[in-house]
């Protein structure tokens, strides 16, 4: 039977046209989504009357040439089916030699229902989304395609009773979007969902950033826009891990796993270096106390992907081989279809081969505790 060999830590699909209808209750349909066109005649959603359409153009781009990737003007008829269809995409990851996948919801379209005042719709649209992920597109096949739970923001035990109804459907794990228990920061109020997500082996993933109340929307157009995505992951993400570890959770929760999701690695030696230097002398007037130095919880708690990290792939021991997990962002812009494997291997031109099978599979076989092979033969 065939290995898992190459395992995408990080991939999306685009909502299908059909999704709320399917999916979402008929009373709140009056206020799911619509679709309609963009001012280039593309296809987009529209979420709220007097808000710009969420348009699908950057995030359906396999196959594009860099100079054709705009927001505007794509529609369901141009871009790929492996977008939004289970079975299109297997055959897109058969073409590009990707054995599974790990698939995470767009944090734009969740954002709309759990920006919501009104707690049903929230609560319904998270777990439409959730069900259309794990009862339709990755139904295709449940070995390869593999489902991230969105976890909604209305307090830890509704959190904790849709990670579980979610494990039972099929997920491997779920993604936070806010601390389960709504506040801005992390606190103990949150552990209790964070020790039921150990004991039920659910990783829980953080897409770049926490959405906190206080924060604001960074540019997405010019200069600064690609500023804010080129360093988002390694701009949110470190300061949410040392909240992490400086708060002393995985003390209290020594079972849990944290994917750290398109954040790249090159800046985790950096990082760990001057956060255990500056813990040590800071700790006793700031009234930080941890067992261990804050490095050690990084290596022992967190994974996190990247796409196209050559500093972070050559200073992999100062990452930790364990601590990083190759993926692709299919079908996002930042997306190498169909040649993500041949920019893998590149990019890992002198790695040994238990390395690189570790960190382009070997890291999610057993973060998700997957088995060594594929049951059902390719």
């Amino acid at each position: 039977m065939p290995e898992y060999r190459m395992i995408d830590a990080d991939c999306h699909v685009v909502e299908p046209p059909h999704i709320w209808e399917k999916w979402l209750p008929s009373e709140f349909l009056d206020r799911a989504p619509k679709l309609v066109k963009d001012e280039e005649g593309g296809d987009a959603w529209q979420l709220q009357p007097d808000v710009p359409p969420m348009k699908i153009g950057l995030v359906a781009t396999p196959g594009m040439r860099f100079e054709d990737m705009k927001w505007a003007g794509y529609t369901y008829d141009d871009v790929r089916k492996g977008c939004w269809e289970g079975n299109a995409r297997l055959e897109d990851m058969d073409f590009d030699g990707i054995d599974a996948e790990f698939i995470y919801p767009s944090q734009r379209t969740m954002w709309y229902f759990m920006g919501n005042e009104d707690k049903e719709f929230h609560r319904a649209g998270v777990a439409a989304y959730n069900d259309y992920m794990n009862d339709e597109f990755c139904s295709a096949d449940p070995e390869r395609l593999f489902a991230l739970a969105q976890m909604p923001n209305l307090g830890v035990q509704e959190a904790i009773a849709e990670m579980r109804r979610c494990k039972a459907k099929g997920a491997r794990g779920v993604i936070i979007s806010a601390w389960p228990s709504g506040e801005d920061d992390l606190s103990e109020a949150d552990d209790e969902f964070f020790t039921a997500a150990a004991e039920l082996d659910m990783p829980v993933s953080i897409h770049i950033l926490i959405h906190r109340k206080r924060d604001v929307k960074p540019p997405t157009e010019g200069a600064a826009g690609i500023a804010g995505m080129a360093l988002a992951g390694t701009l949110a993400f470190p300061p949410l891990m040392c909240e992490m570890i400086m708060s002393g959770l995985f003390d209290r929760v020594p079972g849990l796993q944290v994917v750290g999701v398109e954040t790249e690695v090159g800046w985790v030696p950096g990082v760990l270096e001057q956060v255990d230097n500056f813990y040590w002398r800071n700790r006793t007037h700031t009234g930080v106390s941890i067992r261990e130095v804050p490095s050690y919880y990084f290596h022992k708690h967190f994974t996190c992907t990247f796409i196209q990290d050559r500093h972070g792939v050559k200073n992999r021991h100062a990452v930790g081989v364990r601590n990083m997990a190759w993926s692709t962002d299919y079908p996002h812009h930042g997306c190498d279809w169909p040649y993500s494997r041949k920019i893998a291997l590149e990019m890992m031109e002198n790695v040994p081969a238990d390395e690189r099978y570790q960190i382009c599979a070997g890291n999610m076989v057993d973060l998700y505790k997957l088995p060594q092979t594929l049951e059902t033969p390719r």
